[in-house]
């Protein structure tokens, strides 16, 4: 028996419309499981149920039932100020007594989504629908978490990446990537071309490294992960070889490329060339990647 009230809380079930036949993505919540989400994009509408099953016999006082749609990004060094970019409700039921099992249907129509989902080292941003029953001095809650993702076109204009770099007087290499955008299941072609070598090299690495940037102005914190490392030389080049590249992305978790997104964050990839000497010195160079963005549509489909 509730102390505030007639009998104990109800048990709430959130159904989603088509849940069983939609796409669901696996991502790992904040316990380390694995949960198999929903996946919807921009535009798309929401709707479902919300069951309340009481117990044999009782009833339940309430001060109102509601459902919202909310958007969140939540910075994990500051999580007392989460950023609801997204909030939608409906009154589900007026205050009164919850009397026997009952099913409120609703619905969030062409729900803009302006920003993916993403969960990286410092920041998360996540949608979640929220059903809550509320009384007087307690409130019952049952969240259903969903994914979003964005579409975009393929760019109009997309430039390759050419670039020399070198040591004066001991080493100049020029290198060259086909494009600057590539979608999540490209492949990054690529020559590295040696115009001068007087250091005795002994291999070359290539590493896609993902920088998450958290905060503004001196509270900027930098996050690099390092995706991908392939090792695309062994043993010394001499003037005027050339080493191909052909990275394939597919087998790789990554992300779209996020500028400033709502002011919070941003994730920018970089291709980081490493050549090491045989006295382990290690000289590099980085170049960004403009994006390794989504440029095609249904690269986030699951099976």
């Amino acid at each position: 028996m509730s102390f505030f009230g007639f009998g104990a809380g109800p048990e709430i079930e959130l159904i989603l419309d088509g849940e069983d036949t939609r796409n669901k993505v696996e991502v790992k919540n904040e316990d380390g499981k694995i949960e198999a989400c929903p996946l919807y994009f921009d535009g798309e509408t929401i709707s479902g149920q919300v069951k309340t099953t009481l117990r044999k016999g009782s009833k339940y006082e309430h001060t109102g039932i509601k459902v919202e749609l909310v958007g969140v990004i939540e910075v994990y060094y500051d999580r007392g100020n989460p950023d609801n970019f997204l909030t939608l409700h409906k009154e589900l039921a007026r205050p009164g007594d919850l009397l026997q099992n009952q099913l409120f249907k609703f619905e969030f129509p062409n729900v803009e989504k302006p920003y993916e989902t993403y969960t990286g080292t410092n920041v998360k941003l996540r949608y979640f629908i929220r059903v809550s029953i509320s009384k007087r001095l307690s409130l019952i809650v049952k969240e259903k978490q969903i994914l979003v993702h964005t579409l975009a076109q393929y760019p109009d204009v997309n430039n390759s990446i050419k670039m020399e770099v070198g040591i004066e007087d001991c080493l100049h290499i020029e290198f060259e990537y086909n494009r600057s955008k590539y979608h999540l299941k490209d492949v990054i072609v690529g020559k590295i071309y040696f115009l001068l070598v007087r250091i005795k090299v002994k291999t070359m690495e290539l590493a896609i490294i993902k920088r998450e940037t958290t905060g503004t102005g001196p509270n900027t914190v930098n996050e690099n992960e390092t995706i991908a490392k392939f090792e695309i030389m062994d043993g010394a080049p001499v003037r005027g070889e050339s080493i191909p590249i052909r990275v394939f992305l597919a087998g790789y978790t990554l992300t779209p490329t996020f500028k400033d997104v709502n002011k919070k964050f941003s994730v920018r990839y970089y291709l980081n060339l490493v050549l090491v000497d045989e006295e382990e010195r290690r000289y590099f160079k980085q170049q960004v990647e403009q994006t390794l963005k989504i440029c095609l549509i249904n690269l986030y489909m699951c099976a």
